[in-house]
Formats: C-alpha cells, sequence, structure tokens
C-alpha cells in the first residue's frame, strides 16, 4: 500500500455500487459480462440516469474493463472510480481512444495530460512534457517500485500554475495496467481532500474489441 496521503472526494452516498472482477461486474446480487451485448443491454438499463462507483478489486486490468467503460459512459448519469485502499472516490470523465483524440484536437490552452508507464508517470502538455530528472525518462519516475504521488502532486501544482485557464486533465494509463493502480495515481490529481488541481477528471480508456453475442 502506498506510505503518500490519499485524498480525493466523499463516497457518494446514492450511487449504484459496481464491484470489478476481471471481465464480470457485480451489482448487487446479479452479475454482469460486458463483452456480452445481452448482459451489456441489461446492465445499460439498470444503470441509465444513475450515479454509479466502480470498485476495483487487485487483479483487474483495464483492457478487461473497455466494454463496462463504454456502458457507463453512455448510460449513467455520473461514474465514480473508488480507491482500493481508502474511502474516497474520482468522479471520471470517460474517454475511449477515439474521444481522447478528439479532445486534443480541441482548440484550447493545456491539454494538460498524465501518462501512466510502468516507469512512473509523464506529465504532457499541448507545448511538451514536464520534464524530470532523466531527460530521456517519465517526469515522476516511481519510488521503490510504488508511485510518487507526492512528486505528481508538484508537478501538477507548477502546470495549473502555468496553465491558468485549463479547466480539464486526462489521466491516459497503460492499457495493461491494474484498474487499482488507476485509481491510486488519482489520488495525485488532489491538491487536499476534495481540493482537485482541475475542474474536470478525464480518464482514458481502451477502444473495445467488440461485444460477443449471447446473454
Amino acid at each position: 500500500m502506498e506510505t503518500a496521503l490519499v485524498f480525493g472526494e466523499e463516497l457518494p452516498k446514492e450511487a449504484l455500487r459496481l464491484e470489478l472482477a476481471g471481465e464480470r461486474v457485480r451489482l448487487g446480487q446479479e452479475s454482469f459480462e460486458a463483452t456480452r451485448s445481452a448482459e451489456a443491454a441489461r446492465l445499460a438499463e439498470r444503470v441509465k440516469g444513475r450515479e454509479v462507483l466502480l470498485v476495483p478489486d487487485a487483479d483487474t486490468f483495464l483492457v478487461q474493463v473497455s466494454e463496462l467503460l463504454v456502458v457507463l459512459r453512455d448510460s449513467a448519469e455520473k461514474v465514480w472510480l473508488k480507491h482500493p485502499d481508502a474511502p474516497v472516490a474520482y468522479p471520471l470523465v470517460l474517454r475511449d481512444e477515439a474521444g481522447f483524440r478528439a479532445w486534443l484536437e480541441e482548440v484550447a490552452p493545456g491539454k494538460l495530460r498524465i501518462i501512466m508507464r510502468a516507469d512512473g508517470f509523464e506529465l504532457t502538455t499541448s507545448v511538451g512534457k514536464l520534464p524530470g530528472p532523466d531527460p530521456n525518462g517519465p517526469s515522476v519516475p516511481v519510488r521503490g517500485g510504488r508511485q510518487d504521488l507526492a512528486t505528481l502532486r508538484r508537478g501538477l501544482g507548477l502546470l495549473k500554475g502555468r496553465f491558468k485557464t485549463s479547466e480539464d486533465l486526462c489521466l491516459v494509463p497503460s492499457f495493461g495496467t491494474e484498474v487499482a493502480q488507476a485509481a491510486r495515481a488519482l489520488s495525485g490529481t488532489y491538491s487536499a481532500p476534495g481540493e482537485p488541481w482541475f475542474d474536470e477528471l478525464c480518464f482514458v480508456f481502451p477502444t473495445p474489441r467488440g461485444a460477443r453475442d449471447g446473454g
């Protein structure tokens, strides 16, 4: 478990709780596999117009939940991702790869994003990346095999000071990343409890391979 302070928002009290388990997700006593078109349609009806809290397990990878995230992006009123180690969560704007490219093409200052790599975080803007200790490495390297969230927060503070009118930030995890690890990284996008560096937090996920038939 990380030793850095964990920041985020209070857990949404009225949200439907969806527990991840690989390609399946549990909602109360029900279980859905969003890679199957019939089950994805049933889940879409259950979450339509509702707030949803995604609860990651330790072993689910981002690439396994791409179909689920499409359902939530298109049907849910609001999507939250819970931190795996603390009672806080993060409100997300979900974007697939095409949606992320469209966001990058918008005419707006900054276009700040965190590229989450195995060796650390790369903080990138429309005018280049924030340099780190190694000019060929990430802006914020891992320390002792763990995310360096304190340095990530300081880096985002520098970017916020430079791009004062930027209102949103995108986290772009490697698609082989565990969802729980991505959720831990989101703590670094807050300067204090309930105080995000940016008003809107975008979460980029892989484009689905295509839902299978059957229920």
